[in-house]
């Protein structure tokens, strides 16, 4: 049997270790920051904090302690937060091994370097012990309590390294989720990371009462300046057409199960957002997290990215939903087309 650590028991994590663990061939350590989740996961096999009701096999066994999950592991999948990342990597260096395989499966940029988070692991790796970064992203349309319950899922795995996407696109594939390999790293974990932000702007429209033509409308522009940003940073244009673009832009903006979605909604009925994400209890939505460096990585790559920048001046501004909205439907004419 192999060995399969994955750093971050929220529900995608979760979600992850239900998906390693059930086909039998694999042991799965999941490392929890909260100490009722290890209790209840290893007790009643369910996270009762992140994702009640969805069984957990008895395969995966979750602790608070590093050093145990890290043990003999050799596939490593961080679903951490975005703002962790860094910080959690830093506390693992002393026990990570040159051989084992990392892949990231959050979905952000790191606030301040606009790293992603495939970049902020090889960072850390690089920084003491200078081990070889054999790193990959995992991205895609995944709500976790669908995939957790067995719903047919396809995602994209995606690295430079041919053969680590191959091990981890056999290790997680079954009949239930499919993994699609991929070279394109920019490309994937910058289609993961901006749909977040599209989605709280469609979850704004919702809030606000309009209608399908709107949402549909910001989707499509949402996408174009996705693609535009993706390509400045040497990503590939068609896969923004792909799980990690267009397939995970469309469920994040239209699915009730989209974190991100229900703050932009909540945003749009005049709630403000302290109070929601006070509500969310303990859950993360990336967007907000992302929404300030996505700014910062355009304003660097010299991007214009106008829903991304009237999401931030509702989240960090004090603007009127409804104003951003306005202001980007008046704004100057332009080619569809043009980039």
């Amino acid at each position: 049997m192999s060995e399969i650590a994955v750093i971050g028991a929220g529900a995608w994590g979760t979600a992850i270790s239900i998906v390693a663990g059930r086909n039998g061939t694999h042991r799965v350590r999941l490392w929890a920051h909260e100490r009722e989740v290890c209790e209840s996961v290893n007790t009643r096999h369910v996270n009762d904090l992140f994702l009640p009701e969805q069984t957990i096999p008895e395969s995966v066994h979750a602790t608070n302690d590093l050093a145990e999950t890290l043990k003999n592991a050799e596939i490593v999948i961080s679903v951490m937060p975005s703002n962790h990342c860094r910080r959690l990597f830093e506390n693992m260096q002393p026990l990570l091994r040159a051989e084992m395989l990392f892949v990231s499966a959050t979905k952000g940029l790191e606030d301040g370097s606009l790293a992603r988070m495939t970049e902020v692991i090889a960072q850390v790796l690089s920084a003491k012990k200078k081990l070889p970064a054999r790193i990959g992203a995992m991205s895609g349309p995944s709500f976790a309590k669908e995939v957790a319950r067995g719903d047919p899922t396809a995602i994209t795995i995606a690295s430079e390294d041919a053969e680590l996407a191959q091990t981890v696109q056999q290790a997680l594939s079954d009949p239930r989720f499919r993994l699609y390999t991929n070279q394109d790293v920019v490309g994937v974990e910058l289609g993961g990371s901006l749909k977040n932000v599209i989605a709280i702007a469609a979850g704004v429209c919702d809030g606000l009462g309009l209608g399908h033509n709107s949402v549909a409308a910001l989707i499509t522009r949402g996408l174009a300046e996705m693609t535009r940003l993706v390509v400045a940073c040497g990503g590939k244009r068609e896969t923004m057409s792909g799980l990690a673009g267009l397939g995970d832009l469309v469920l994040t903006c239209t699915g009730g199960l989209s974190r991100n979605r229900t703050v932009g909604v909540e945003l749009g009925r005049g709630r403000q957002l302290p109070d929601i994400i006070a509500g969310m209890h303990g859950m993360v939505a990336e967007g907000v997290l992302t929404t300030s460096a996505a700014v910062g990585l355009a304003k660097t790559r010299r991007v214009e990215m106008p829903i991304t920048e009237k999401m931030h001046a509702i989240l960090h501004e004090g603007k009127s939903p409804r104003e951003a909205i306005h202001e980007l439907m008046t704004r100057s004419a332009k080619s569809e087309t043009e980039l």
